[in-house]
């Protein structure tokens, strides 16, 4: 599992995709299962869930970059739930009970997130950019004076 590089230069764009480890990066791939645009602010990242799921229970292997997106979309952690399920340790309504209340508090941290990255950008667009004050001959200048 890994990026495939879209978009122009200096405007990258991505796909996630299942590809052959020995297949270039933008070559030939398995199956394309989400796009990442790191552009946007915060980051679009859109996925399917159940693929990637289907394809790590396979043995896929995520490179760095996909498998902190799977992270922060949640497809680790079921898989560690449901490897729970599948030792025995709980059933698997408790494993998806887990998930739902995870995804419910990602959710709202993210909510909050966004809202808190809205106000600042708003605070320093009211801000202005900064004004250099310009010092005339005919005033004093400020600071200490020479005797």
């Amino acid at each position: 599992m890994r990026l495939q590089r879209h978009g122009s230069k200096k405007r990258p764009f991505y796909f996630i995709v299942v590809a052959d480890a020995r297949a270039p990066r933008d070559g030939k791939f398995i199956q394309k299962i989400g796009t990442y645009n790191p552009l946007t602010v915060p980051a679009s990242i859109s996925l399917d869930r159940q693929k990637a799921l289907e394809w790590l229970h396979k043995g896929a292997q995520p490179t760095d970059t996909v498998r902190r997106i799977l992270s922060f979309k949640g497809v680790l952690y079921l898989k560690h739930l449901l490897r729970g399920v599948k030792l025995g340790l709980f059933d698997e309504a408790t494993a998806m009970t887990k998930f739902a209340k995870w995804h419910e508090e990602h959710e709202a941290k993210l909510k909050q997130r966004n809202e808190e990255h809205k106000r600042s950008s708003q605070r320093n667009r009211r801000s202005g950019p900064p004004v250099r004050r310009v010092q005339r001959n005919d005033q004093p200048a400020e600071g200490p004076a020479e005797a």
